[in-house]
């Protein structure tokens, strides 16, 4: 699937990059170490923030979207040209892991998203007792998707960079 993304893309070499997730899961933290900004100055996305990098030779357009409950009917705004959606889970977070598999399986029934690939991001993972990676696997149900391809990543966007590099490989 990423291989035939490349392809597609090869001409333009740009990319449209979707990133959700619940509110608090770290999107906006992610963004800002993508882009070597100080990530200890982060508050609550508002509606969105969309930020370019040139990576690898792609231009990414990271469109950063908030999570808060209120905001959610909104995402669909934002699927259009969509080549791959971010989503981020705070891996600290079990009381939520059930909202965050209904949230993400809701995004993937999107016609919209259907050719985008998925990369999930276990965000927080530096946190002790945070959920490991066959707690989310099962709370995400991710093996049941079918319909896209996926990839998971544990990270913490506070104290390493396998958000950034590794995953955005992933993605391009």
């Amino acid at each position: 699937m990423l291989s035939i993304l490349r392809k597609a893309r090869l001409k333009d070499k740009e990319m449209r990059i979707l990133m959700l997730g619940l509110d608090n899961a770290g999107k906006t933290t992610i963004v800002k170490k993508i882009m070597g900004e100080d990530v200890n100055t982060v508050s609550p996305t508002l509606g969105f923030i969309i930020k370019t990098i040139d990576y690898d030779g792609y231009k990414l357009n990271i469109w950063d979207v908030g999570g808060q409950k209120t905001l959610r009917s909104y995402w669909r705004n934002y699927f259009e040209k969509t080549d791959a959606l971010i989503w981020v889970v705070d891996a600290t977070d079990r009381l939520r892991i059930e909202d965050c598999k209904e949230e993400l399986h809701g995004l993937l029934q999107e016609e919209r998203l259907s050719g985008a690939s998925l990369l999930v991001f276990a965000n927080k993972t530096d946190v002790n007792g945070c959920m490991d990676e066959r707690e989310i696997l099962e709370g995400l149900q991710l093996a049941s998707i079918r319909t896209h391809s996926w990839h998971i990543l544990r990270c913490s966007a506070m104290t390493d960079d396998s958000c950034t590099g590794v995953g955005i490989d992933i993605c391009v």
